[in-house]
């Protein structure tokens, strides 16, 4: 996935849910601690620019791959980039952040968000 400036949030969670359709991306002001989740107030826009909500700014690709565990695809995120994101798994019609369970990889938890 290319990170630049230009990009908007809401094209960062198109790519992911791509990947991984049972999960979402949601993008935050602050960031959150291991087992922690974000309060809604502080969601950002998808509208927003990267250029406008990031504190760190390089451009790159960040690499995502199933086998990747949620909290280090969220560190990455925080490191990388200076944005704050949360993921999140669709579960009986609605959307939870994934905090309990952040050790789980990505496929891991794209399995677990499929109908049943």
């Amino acid at each position: 996935m290319i990170i630049t400036d230009e990009k908007k949030l809401k094209d960062i969670q198109a790519e992911f849910r791509e990947k991984f359709p049972n999960l979402k991306l949601e993008f935050y002001k602050k960031t959150h601690e291991a087992g922690e989740g974000n309060p809604d107030r502080e969601k950002l826009s998808p509208d927003e620019t990267i250029k406008a909500v990031r504190t760190v700014h390089t451009s790159g690709d960040l690499s995502i791959d199933g086998h990747q565990k949620v909290s280090t695809l969220e560190t990455n995120f925080q490191e990388m980039y200076g944005l704050n994101v949360q993921v999140f798994r669709h579960s009986n019609g609605i959307w939870l952040q994934t905090t309990a369970t952040d050790h789980w990889t990505l496929a891991e938890q794209n399995k677990k968000g499929e109908p049943h």
